[in-house]
């Protein structure tokens, strides 16, 4: 199929490669000059496994293009919008001008039977007022909304191979037209849910939201655990053979962060506020509290691990993205505990496989280094707070040999604590005794 992804960031790059990749046409549309000319010359303006090979390969064949004009969008037959929906300045809401935006500008170039396709998170209740609103301009047209669910770090797999693909729409038609866009999964046995707006839009946020509490309440189980001197992994072990609960996101750490369920919560909220129905999703504040309190333990925990006080203490901080496979840094945990340090006079030596340019656009005065042997070099005090393959692997003996002490915390839990107290190291883990 002829297909326009409106949008080039996360979400819409891969988006666009991945449909390019299964065989469809595709041009994908973004403002931002750079990116569209790194993305037309085969480089992904950000690190996601996979996504290099597919859009290389797109390009190459032709089936993949990019260009700033919404104009070369006309003569799609299928339009998705992939544009950010960031958390509005002063406020919880979700900032929907780009969405807006967006509709607008295709509008014009829509042709009879076109279908366009919301893939950004949005409050429920958006797309009933863009399907109203693309009736007035482009009558011809219709709307659906196609939430996404993708995981960062496995976002190409998801798009290609997704868990289920759910549809909501106001007519039949455009059920075939999205069958058609996802012929490759449906024929694989992908489960796919037919729904209206409302329901749709409210999958993606309620999913996010049931991950975020499920997170959040280990957590809280970890402040429990470390008054009581429980161990928090024994406890979520346990609890994971319960078929009810399982054991995924059940990790005791820093917390969650990123560009999706810090900021889509705090939006479910707002919305449900404007509903009438803040109650409903009231405990979201306490999710959203428990995962901030998370990152002040682990910055109290290093104060306590170096005597009392932080300052000109040198503290080598392992990640600053806020997941493993990743080089986002959009609220990422592992960054504001560096930040905080930093804040409290400690010398913070901050390292990440991919995030560093990142966090340094963000953060400048912190003191980045590519390797992780200079980052723990003559160090009073390691901090793991982002869960690399490279970092879980640590020697406990070799890690030893580089420090200036051997204290380290576990933000993650993800290192072996008897490994690392036989190696003579003074080990902290959260809701570990």
């Amino acid at each position: 199929m002829r297909i326009s992804v409106v949008g080039c960031g996360y979400l819409g790059a891969v988006h666009a490669s991945a449909m390019a990749h299964l065989g469809h046409e595709v041009i994908g549309i973004d403002v931002d000059e750079r990116k569209i000319e790194a993305l037309a010359a085969g480089r992904p303006p950000f690190f996601e496994p996979g996504l290099a090979d597919i859009l290389t390969s797109a390009t190459s064949t032709g089936r993949l293009r990019f260009s700033t004009d919404i104009g070369d969008a006309a003569g799609a037959e299928v339009h998705f919008i992939a544009v950010g929906t960031p958390q509005m300045a002063g406020s919880d809401a979700a900032d929907l001008r780009y969405v807006d935006a967006a509709v607008e500008s295709l509008a014009p170039h829509l042709g009879e039977g076109a279908l366009v396709v919301g893939k950004s998170t949005v409050p429920v209740g958006t797309a009933g007022r863009l399907a109203e609103r693309l009736a007035e301009i482009a009558p011809h047209a219709r709307l659906a909304w196609n939430p996404e669910f993708l995981r960062e770090g496995f976002a190409v797999k998801d798009t290609i191979e997704p868990d289920r693909l759910v549809y909501g729409v106001a007519d039949a038609r455009a059920v075939h037209q999205l069958d058609d866009v996802y012929r490759a999964a449906i024929d694989a046995g992908t489960p796919r849910l037919v729904t209206d707006y409302a329901t749709a839009e409210l999958v993606k946020v309620a999913a996010n939201a049931f991950l975020a509490t499920k997170i959040s309440f280990i957590n809280a189980m970890a402040e429990i655990a470390e008054v009581t001197g429980a161990d928090v992994t024994q406890l979520a072990d346990a609890l994971g053979h319960d078929v009810r609960i399982g054991r995924r996101f059940l990790n005791a750490g820093v917390g969650f962060g990123g560009g999706c369920l810090p900021k889509d919560i705090r939006a479910f909220s707002a919305r449900a506020e404007e509903l009438g129905r803040g109650e409903a999703v009231g405990f979201l504040r306490e999710v959203d509290a428990i995962n901030l309190r998370r990152r002040q333990r682990v910055v109290d925990l290093a104060v306590e691990a170096l005597g009392g006080t932080a300052y000109r203490r040198r503290i080598a901080v392992l990640g600053v993205t806020f997941k493993p496979d990743s080089d986002d840094v959009r609220d990422s945990p592992a960054l504001d505990v560096a930040v905080q340090l930093t804040g409290l006079g400690a010398e913070v030596v901050a390292t990440d496989p991919q995030g560093i340019e990142n966090a340094r656009a963000r953060h400048p005065q912190l003191e980045y280094v590519a390797a992780t042997a200079e980052a723990l070099r003559g160090a009073d005090l390691v901090v793991l707070v982002t869960e690399w393959q490279e970092y879980r692997e640590l020697d406990p003996v070799a890690t030893g040999a580089l420090v200036g002490r051997r204290v380290i915390i576990d933000g993650r839990n993800v290192l072996d604590p008897e490994a690392w107290r036989g190696a003579g190291w003074t080990y902290h883990g959260l809701g570990r005794p």
